[in-house]
């Protein structure tokens, strides 16, 4: 099934590992060229970009603090410069640290909500301006927004607000842009295999429909088709991808 996303521009944070980088690699693959924005993992940031091209795409990387306004500001305008504008704005960024409820700090409540909730609303808002008619965003969200989290409760709130940002973005940028969400189930990528470390071993046997975790290309499929014009009447919507976690 061609997506129609050849010869598209797509940004996409979060993209130096897993389901970000996924999500670079599959989007390159159907014939967008792609903008990888990370923070610290310039390593992981080549490596996708090395995968990209070998898809004959073009690559670009582009490196910010996502949870600095101005530095966002900055990077999306200059790399858009580049680019000449976005037709998909994937925004998978994300930080987690497992931590019981009752021992979160300030600081670290700050931290987890900077990056995925602020980070998030920081690049959507500077990328507004270069979104071109017809394009998509695709936020990442998690199970945990509907759930809730004992272990890691500001990801969840974080995520949960992500959710209704979707929602709001959806209503503000309609007809022009569509917003959509995907709230993943645990996915074995660096992030997720530290969720699994801090989860009862029989987890996935017993909570999960699908009885394992999902590997991000799983995720990164999903994203990749609500950005695609295959998606093209869909906005505002929030899809589940957790191996059947949340049946309601």
């Amino acid at each position: 099934m061609d997506l129609g996303l050849r010869n598209r521009v797509a940004l996409v944070t979060g993209a130096s590992s897993g389901i970000g980088a996924a999500t670079a690699r599959l989007l390159a693959e159907e014939g967008a060229d792609v903008v990888i924005a990370f923070g610290r993992d310039e390593t992981g940031a080549r490596q996708t970009m090395a995968a990209v091209e070998s898809a004959g795409r073009c690559a670009w990387l582009c490196r910010f603090d996502i949870a600095d306004a101005a530095a966002v500001a900055v990077a999306i305008s200059s790399i858009c410069a580049q680019t000449g504008g976005l037709d998909v704005l994937v925004l998978c960024a994300g930080h987690n640290i497992v931590t019981p409820l009752i021992d979160i700090t300030p600081e670290e409540w700050s931290t987890i909500i900077g990056v995925n909730l602020n980070g998030s609303f920081y690049t959507l808002r500077a990328a507004i301006p270069f979104l071109r008619d017809g394009a998509a965003v695709v936020t990442v969200a998690s199970v945990a927004a509907t759930t809730g989290a004992p272990h890691h409760a500001h990801y969840a709130a974080a995520k949960a607000g992500l959710v209704n940002l979707t929602k709001s973005a959806a209503r503000a940028l309609a007809p022009r842009v569509r917003v959509n969400c995907v709230a993943p189930g645990i996915a074995l990528t660096p992030m997720g295999r530290d969720t699994v470390a801090s989860l009862p071993p029989d987890y996935a046997q017993t909570k999960l429909a699908l009885q394992r975790y999902a590997e991000p290309d799983e995720i990164a499929r999903c994203i990749v088709f609500l950005a695609s014009p295959a998606a093209s009447f869909v906005t505002g919507a929030t899809l589940d991808v957790n191996g059947g976690r949340e049946m309601r």
